[in-house]
C-alpha cells in the first residue's frame, strides 16, 4: 500500500517469537494508521480485567500514514497499553524521528507481548528484528542507556525508545523515553514496558515511503506547509514554542499554584514568563517535516547547574515545576526536567503526586521523620531527592510510586489533595479560572485528566470565559480564520457564532476529540497552528495523494469517531462509570483565594448537564454513557460492542 510500510510486527517476549504480519487494507481504511490501528489491537488483544502490568497486557507502537514523509509535521506516533496508572485506555504521544525510522524500517506498527525472562532490548534493523541481551543496560538511567546503544551500534542515528529506572521498577506512571530529550509520557505506558523486561527498542532503517500521487502529494505538502504558516498563532509559536502559553494563563489567574491552591504567582512573568527564555535558549529545534519549529535547546550559563544542557523549555513543564512545585526560576525548572528525562518519570503525573506530598507537609498532615527530610515549596534540592527516591522506589518513594491518588489515599485515608480525574493527574491550567472545551476535557477523554486529547481550533486566550454560560466560550480572532478553519458548513454554524464570537463548549468538545484522534492517526501535529489550518478535508486530500484512496471529509470525520467511541467502548469494558467524570472535590467547593479568578469555583449541576448535553451529541446514553445501538451500526463497531455488552449493560 501506498504511505503505509505495510508490515505489523509482532514479538513476543515469552516465547521470543518474532512475525511480520501484513497490514489489511480493511484495517487501515477503517482505523486508518497510529494511533487508530493501536486502538484496535490494543482492544483486540488484551482482555476485560487483566493486570495492566502482567504478561496479558500488550505495548504497542504506531506510526500513520503520512509519518516519514515530507507533508508538514508529519512525525508523531502513539504509544498503547492498558493503563497501569488508570485501569482504563492508555496512550500517549510523541514526534521526532521515531515513528519514521519505523517506516523507514517497514513497520506500521510493533506489538509487544508477553515477558522476557530476564533484561532485554529489541533490535530492528530494516529486516532483521532480534531480542537481544540488556542486562548490562538494565539500572542505567536513560541517558546512560541510550549512550551505550549507540556506542554498541556504533551509530548516533538509531532511534531508540527506552525507561529508566522508574519504568524498570514499575512506577504507575512512568514514561518511555523517545531518546534525550522527548517522550511518550502519559499514562504509565514506561511501566508496562518494565513489567515486560524491555529496556528499550532500538530501530535503523534505510527505506523509504512510497506516495501515490508523487507530484500531487508535493504540491499538497507546499498548500498544507503555507496553511499553518499562515496561522494567527505561527508566528508566536514559532518564536516561543508552547512557553506562548505562559502570558495568558498568568494573566487569568490560572496557574496550578502549589498544587491548584491558588492560580496566581506574582513574579510569574517576570520569573518563568515566556520572554525569560530569551536568556536559556541557544537554539530553535524542529521535528521532521515541521515548519514551525517550537522546541528550544536550552543552556545553563551559570549557577549550580552551569553547563547543564537539554531540550526543555516546554510550558508543560514549566507549569508543572515552576507553579505546581513553586520552583521560582528556570535554573531550576530545567534541572528537573533533566532528572524526570533521566530517570523516565512523565512530568505531569510526577508533579502532581510530589505536589500532593508537599501540601500534605504544609498543612502538617505528614512529617519530615515520615519523608526523610523537608519538602518545602520550590525547593529543588527536595524534589530532585523525591524523583531519585520515585524512580527507586526508596523510602516514602515506593508510596508516591502509586500515583497521587493511591499515595494520598496510603498516607492520609482519603484523596482530598489528590487532583486527579479518573486516576490520572490534572495538568497545567485550573478550570475554575477559564471555563473552555480545554478543560471540559478534562472530563471526558479516554485517557483521564488530560490535556491533549482536545482543543478548539478558534481558541483565544485573550479573553476570559463567561461564567453565566457554561456552553460557551468567547474567541475574537480575524474573519478570515472563521471562513478558513476545515469544517463543514453547517456544523460550523451550529458550534461557532461569529457575531458574538463565542463557541459551543460541548459541540466543540465533541469535533474536536474527533479531529486529534485524526491526527493523530495519520501523524501530524496538534499545535496551535496545526490544528486552525488543517482538518477532515485537508486529511481526507492527504489521505488521496499519499495513500490513493477515493475517501472523502465525511469518511474520514467517521474515522475519527469511531476510533474515540472504540476507545470508550474499552474504557466501558473496564469498568467506567458516568459517575468517574468528575473533578476533585477542591474545584467545587474551595474558591480560588486571589487574582482576577478569585471566588471561583466549578458549578457542578451546570458541568453535569453539560455531560448530558455532551453524551447526546456522541450518540451516548445520558446516564450511562453507553454508546446507543444506532451510533454503534453507523461507526460499524457491532462486533465490538457485543464483546463489551456482558460488562456494561447491568
Amino acid at each position: 500500500m501506498y504511505g503505509y510500510a505495510g508490515t505489523i510486527l509482532v514479538v513476543d517476549l515469552s516465547s521470543r517469537k518474532i512475525e511480520k504480519l501484513p497490514l489489511e487494507e480493511d484495517l487501515a481504511k477503517k482505523y486508518i494508521g497510529g494511533l487508530g490501528i493501536n486502538t484496535k489491537l490494543l482492544f483486540d488483544h488484551v482482555k476485560q480485567g487483566i493486570d495492566p502490568l502482567g504478561p496479558e497486557n500488550v505495548l504497542i507502537f504506531g506510526a500513520g500514514p503520512l509519518v516519514g514523509t515530507f507533508m508538514p509535521t508529519a512525525s508523531k506516533s502513539d504509544v498503547s497499553a492498558k493503563s497501569p496508572i488508570t485501569g482504563l485506555f492508555g496512550t500517549a504521544s510523541s514526534g521526532y524521528r521515531f515513528g519514521c525510522e519505523m517506516k523507514y524500517a517497514g513497520y506500521d506498527n510493533i506489538l509487544i507481548k508477553g515477558r522476557a525472562d530476564q533484561p532485554v532490548y529489541i533490535a530492528i534493523q530494516d529486516d532483521l528484528v532480534e531480542i537481544r541481551d540488556a542486562t548490562t543496560l538494565w539500572g542505567r538511567d536513560v541517558w546512560e542507556a541510550i549512550d551505550s546503544l549507540q556506542d554498541e551500534w556504533k551509530s548516533e542515528e538509531i532511534q531508540v525508545a527506552a525507561i529508566g529506572p522508574s519504568g524498570e521498577n514499575l512506577i504507575r506512571y512512568s514514561s518511555i523515553q523517545n531518546g534525550k530529550y522527548d517522550a511518550w509520557a502519559r499514562t504509565g505506558m514506561g511501566a508496562v514496558m518494565g513489567s515486560k523486561l524491555l529496556k528499550a527498542v532500538a530501530i535503523r532503517g534505510k527505506g523509504g515511503i512510497k506516495v501515490a500521487k508523487k507530484e500531487d502529494f508535493r504540491q499538497l505538502a507546499r498548500e498544507m506547509r503555507q496553511k499553518i504558516i499562515n496561522s494567527p498563532f505561527f508566528q508566536a509559536v514559532s518564536k516561543y514554542g508552547s512557553m506562548a502559553a505562559t502570558g495568558p494563563y498568568g494573566k487569568f489567574g490560572a496557574l496550578p499554584a502549589k498544587n491548584f491552591q491558588t492560580g496566581v504567582i506574582e513574579d510569574w512573568f517576570q520569573t518563568r514568563g515566556y520572554k525569560v527564555i530569551e536568556k536559556y535558549s541557544d537554539q530553535m529545534m524542529a521535528c521532521p517535516a515541521c515548519p514551525i519549529g517550537c522546541a528550544h535547546w536550552a543552556v545553563v550559563k551559570e549557577g549550580p547547574y552551569a553547563g547543564l544542557e537539554l531540550k526543555g523549555i516546554e510550558v508543560t513543564p514549566v507549569f508543572e515545576i515552576g507553579a505546581k512545585l513553586f520552583v521560582h526560576d528556570l535554573d531550576g525548572i530545567l534541572k528537573c526536567v533533566e532528572m524526570f528525562h533521566r530517570t523516565g518519570i512523565d512530568v505531569v503525573s510526577g508533579c502532581g503526586t510530589i505536589s500532593m506530598l508537599m501540601e500534605l507537609y504544609q498543612r502538617g498532615l505528614i512529617s519530615e521523620e515520615k519523608i526523610g527530610f523537608p519538602v518545602h515549596w520550590g525547593d529543588v534540592h527536595a524534589i530532585c531527592n523525591l524523583i531519585r527516591m520515585i524512580a527507586n522506589r526508596e523510602g516514602i518513594g515506593d508510596i508516591l510510586a502509586e500515583g497521587a491518588k493511591r499515595a494520598n489515599i496510603a498516607l492520609t485515608g482519603n484523596d482530598d489533595y489528590a487532583i486527579t480525574v479518573k486516576g490520572l493527574e490534572l495538568p497545567t491550567f485550573d478550570p475554575r479560572s477559564r471555563w473552555s472545551v480545554y478543560t471540559f476535557g478534562f472530563l471526558t477523554s479516554t485517557r483521564g485528566g488530560d490535556h491533549l486529547r482536545t482543543r478548539n481550533p478558534v481558541e483565544n486566550l485573550r479573553f476570559p470565559s463567561l461564567p453565566d454560560d457554561y456552553r460557551k466560550e468567547p474567541f475574537a480572532f480575524p474573519e478570515e480564520l472563521y471562513k478558513n478553519i476545515d469544517m463543514p458548513d453547517d456544523l460550523k454554524k451550529k458550534i461557532i457564532d461569529p457575531e458574538r464570537k463565542t463557541t459551543d463548549i460541548v459541540l466543540m468538545e465533541k469535533w474536536s476529540e474527533d479531529l486529534i484522534t485524526l491526527f493523530n492517526c495519520i501523524g501530524i501535529c496538534t499545535r496551535p497552528p496545526s490544528l486552525q489550518a488543517l482538518g477532515p478535508a485537508s486529511i481526507a486530500r492527504m489521505l488521496q495523494v499519499g495513500v490513493g484512496w477515493d475517501v472523502d471529509r465525511e469518511e474520514v470525520r467517521l474515522a475519527g469517531e469511531r476510533i474515540w467511541n472504540l476507545q470508550r467502548l474499552f474504557n466501558l469494558r473496564e469498568g467506567e462509570q458516568r459517575k468517574d467524570s468528575i473533578f476533585p472535590k477542591r474545584f467545587y467547593e474551595e474558591r480560588l483565594p486571589e487574582g482576577p479568578a478569585k471566588g471561583m469555583v466549578i458549578d457542578q449541576n451546570k458541568v453535569d448537564q453539560m455531560l448530558d448535553d455532551y453524551y447526546e451529541a456522541r450518540g451516548w446514553d445520558r446516564v450511562s454513557g453507553v454508546p446507543k445501538e444506532a451510533k454503534i451500526i453507523e461507526l460499524g463497531l457491532q462486533k465490538e460492542w457485543a464483546d463489551v455488552k456482558k460488562a456494561c449493560v447491568k
